[in-house]
């Protein structure tokens, strides 16, 4: 304080200024830093002199305590240690030296500590850290601290390319790398750990140094470092987390990534080697959302009651009652009519006016949005709760306002709207059997087909009554019974339903459009079973076909049939690629994308993707492949969310600068991409598309709004349609786009989803996918099949239809009510500490329904969770740990 004199007399306190205060303090601690940082310098270049002397005592002392200096300085690195800064003159000089001394230990003395020095002195191209290392005592590396260890990681792996090109040996390498991977497990920098041993191309060390801490973060890490590799590196990371997770017992984890590798060998492992049947049970579950055909043995589930249970998980006879009883917890039982959906009275009276413009394609739209709506709740009000059968069974009130062909699609309807409700579906389509239409009769076959979806039943009730219809002359009943087949067993590899539609294939004055559906039913039923006979048979059948047939709208299903077989199997494909250059330019074009596409559909392959991309760009004669290969773009990028991103980016270039037939792609495949995730961004584009010029650019777009939107029950998507069901009022090929956009935004009332992707975007189903693709390639050619008469290839949608809920379930398998977290899901991949994985989150009781991107986690801790992805049915049972707080 300073006093001054006031004008009273008195003394006043006036206070120095602050920066007064500060100057004085920081000088004062300039003063002494500066002395201290002599006297280290002055210590240092003494140390320095000493390792001179020829005295070897002295060296001795000298390079011990310096040694000692170096390493207490640097083990916890933030900065570069002035100790290092004062060293810096003396690099080279050390250096110089350390070439003139006799092979000693105090000569790897000096090497430890120009290893460390060459931290901040040495040129990046000379590796001279590791050089040194290597030179240097065979003491603990570790102990010089995390940043030396990783500054010599990095080097390792540019020293271990240089070698592998030059054949030289690598041993004295791996020893370091040993070395540095225990120490980065053991300090948390699992992803550090797995990144060495990923530049050395040797993963086996890493199964040593996991343990109970650290396991589950090391297998997360290679499972989505896996995305980014190219085969057979992929396979290899699965593998190894694989092999992690079992040792672990981990056996839900492992199961996962069995799946994900698509070997059924592993899947049979992870059943023998649990012992728990509960969590066998658990296994179940997931493989019935995965939606493949397995078959449980004496080896995996011993007791014969138990195994009849675990099976009829796997084929999902349960599926309907689980569904049920999340529409009735949720309050959404009741039925809804497709006016409930248009919502007419929200708009002005000229849409109202112009809805009867074409009564009969307005009618078979209803019929679609009534199905959609109402999928899996066996209730509606078009088709069930009126249907009065009358002699020659069938119902006199919604059936007839329909005619011809759209007879199929609405009575089909109704195996949509009985959806996995075998025993019911199949008494009330039973009815439409009897009739004396033809076209009635089609879509009751494909009705059994629908009901049967995902769904397996020992008496095989489907086949039995499809089989009898599929020699039929009428092609209607043909088409029906073999579109039934093939969504009832998708993926079922069945050897009968096999050589009952091979003989179709080979039958001499089959129709086209008869070839074109068993051709895809056979795709559907060995989809990426990569069998070779299936394969020739299709490609037999399209050798067979004249030009003009091979130029008609259909063809495309003929060709994509042949893809489905290899459907994210990326290789196997090249006998059949080798037949396709028989074919005509044009034709050998078509087949070869659609097979690349399909190939590696859900990989992520970046150069698959540049293949693509190319081909859109400039090729002759590729016209009718471009829209294939746009497609293929995003059924191959659609794997991980960087990938999708660009590719999203890619598109919206195509929509500027690309042809036609590129732009009337772009939009479906933007909703492949974004499928049941309404993307705001993608919306939007979307939303403008749908106002193009180019008719057949707008109805892709609305498709594709109605499939980003799938089962969300999105408002500003479902305001978008309202709004253009107004603008095209008098358009009837559009306002049927519309009205079937609209029945699939409110698909299931909200509670279905279309996405093939589950298990926090890990696993794929290939029957889901396969379905997604058949009815987008259909619609390439809109006018043709949606708005022609195979409108009912619509009906391939219901393949991926799955419910979007978290079910819990106890010991019983009863439902439960337990308390959940649903957020916003964070990648945590490769963050260290224990991060929250979810954000935004909002406590709910089960059963919860989940939207893309959300993730659930229990609220409580009175139960543990035997799945480590809450998706789908989950069971729980009680933590026998947990204390009940007062």
């Amino acid at each position: 304080m300073a006093y001054r004199e006031n004008d009273t007399g008195t003394t006043q306190t006036k206070p120095l200024p602050k920066d007064t205060k500060k100057k004085a303090v920081n000088k004062e601690d300039l003063h002494a830093q500066l002395e201290e940082d002599l006297a280290l310098k002055q210590h240092l270049e003494l140390r320095v002199e000493r390792i001179y002397d020829v005295d070897p005592e002295v060296q001795k002392v000298a390079l011990e305590s310096m040694r000692q200096e170096v390493r207490t300085s640097i083990s916890s690195m933030t900065y570069v240690p002035k100790l290092l800064k004062f060293l810096r003159p003396h690099y080279r000089t050390l250096k110089a030296f350390y070439e003139t001394m006799l092979d000693s230990d105090l000569k790897k003395y000096l090497a430890d500590i120009l290893s460390v020095m060459a931290l901040t002195m040495s040129v990046e191209v000379k590796r001279e850290s590791l050089k040194y290392r290597l030179l240097g005592s065979e003491c603990d590396i570790c102990s010089w601290g995390h940043e030396y260890v990783r500054i010599l990681a990095g080097e390792i792996s540019q020293e271990y390319l240089m070698r592998q090109s030059e054949d030289a040996p690598v041993d004295d390498l791996m020893e370091l790398v040993e070395q540095i991977v225990a120490f980065h497990m053991k300090h948390n920098a699992e992803s550090e750990a797995v990144d060495l041993l990923m530049e050395v191309d040797d993963l086996d060390p890493l199964t040593e140094h996991v343990d109970i801490t650290n396991f589950r973060k090391t297998c997360l890490y290679l499972t989505s470092a896996a995305r980014y590799l190219p085969d057979p590196d992929d396979i290899l990371f699965m593998d190894t987390a694989y092999s992690i997770y079992l040792v672990f017992y981990e056996f839900a984890s492992a199961l996962q990534i069995a799946l994900f590798l698509d070997n059924l060998e592993h899947v049979c492992e992870v059943f023998t080697s649990c012992d728990d049947l509960l969590m066998k049970k658990q296994f179940c579950y997931i493989l019935a959302r995965q939606g493949i055909n397995f078959e449980l043995d004496d080896d995996m589930v011993e007791d014969d009651e138990d195994r009849e249970l675990s099976q009829a998980i796997i084929n999902n006879v349960k599926l309907s009652e689980g569904y049920l009883t999340l529409a009735r917890d949720i309050e959404a039982m009741e039925p809804k009519c497709p006016e409930d959906v248009y919502k007419t009275h929200l708009l002005d009276g000229r849409a109202i006016a112009g809805a009867n413009v074409d009564t009969a394609r307005e009618n078979l739209a209803a019929t679609f949005v009534n199905a959609f709506v109402n999928a899996g709740f066996g209730k509606d009000r078009l088709m069930t709760d009126l249907a009065d059968f009358s002699s020659d069974g069938s119902s006199g009130n919604w059936l007839f306002k329909n005619k011809e062909h759209a007879k199929i699609s609405v009575v089909a309807s109704l195996g949509m709207i009985l959806l996995w409700d075998v025993n019911s579906g199949l008494a009330q389509i039973d009815n439409y059997l009897h009739s004396d239409d033809n076209f009635v009769i089609a879509g009751a076959l494909l009705g059994v087909g629908l009901v049967n979806c995902s769904v397996t039943n020992d008496y095989d009730p489907a086949l039995a009554l499809l089989s009898e219809y599929i020699n039929k002359e009428d092609s209607s009943i043909q088409i029906g019974a073999i579109m039934g087949l093939g969504i009832a067993y998708a993926g079922a590899q069945d050897e009968q339903i096999l050589n009952s539609l091979i003989a179709i294939l080979k039958h001499e004055n089959v129709p086209h459009d008869v070839i074109a559906f068993t051709a895809i039913s056979l795709g559907l039923v060995f989809v990426g079973s990569s069998n070779g006979e299936v394969a020739q048979a299709i490609t037999d059948a399209l050798t067979g076909r004249s030009v003009s047939e091979l130029g008609q709208p259909l063809s495309r299903l003929l060709v994509l049939a042949l893809g489905l077989i290899y459907l994210g199997k990326q290789e196997g494909m090249e006998a059949t690629s080798e037949v396709s250059k028989s074919f005509s330019k044009k034709m050998r074009n078509y087949v070869d994308v659609t097979l690349l596409s399909c190939a590696h559909a859900g990989t992520g392959n970046v150069l698959t993707v540049q293949k693509l991309l190319g081909h859109c760009s400039h090729l002759e004669n590729a016209e009718t492949s471009q829209g294939s290969a746009v497609l293929g773009i995003a059924m191959v990028a659609m794997a991980e969310e960087i990938g999708l991103e660009m590719s999203i980016r890619s598109l919206k270039h195509f929509l500027q600068y690309g042809e036609q037939k590129i732009r009337r792609a772009v939009p479906l495949a933007l909703g492949l991409l974004c499928i049941s995730n309404p993307k705001v961004n993608v919306m939007d584009t979307l939303s403008r598309l749908s106002h193009d010029t180019d008719l057949e650019v707008a109805m892709a777009a609305v498709i594709s709004l109605g499939l980003i939107g799938a089962g969300t029950n999105n408002a500003r998507i479902a305001g978008m349609l309202r709004n253009l069901s107004s603008f095209y009022y008098n358009v009837p090929g559009l306002l049927f786009c519309v009205r079937i956009a609209q029945g699939l935004v409110h698909m299931g009332k909200g509670l279905l989803t279309l996405n093939p992707y589950h298990s926090n975007r890990l696993l794929c189903s290939p029957t889901a996918l396969a379905g997604l693709v058949t009815m987008l390639h259909a619609c390439l050619d809109m006018k043709s099949i949606i708005l022609g008469k195979y409108h009912f290839v619509l009906y391939y949608l219901v393949l991926a239809m799955k419910p979007r809920m978290l079910m819990t379930l106890d010991k019983n398998l009863e439902p439960i009510s337990v308390p959940v977290r649903v957020g916003e899901a964070v990648d945590v991949v490769g963050q260290p500490g224990q991060p929250k994985t979810i954000t935004g989150f909002q406590t709910h009781s089960t059963p919860v329904l989940l939207a893309a991107g959300e993730r659930a986690e229990l609220a409580t801790e009175k139960y543990v969770p035997l799945s480590p992805i809450l998706e789908g049915y989950v069971i729980l049972v009680e933590n026998t740990e947990y204390m009940e707080d007062n």
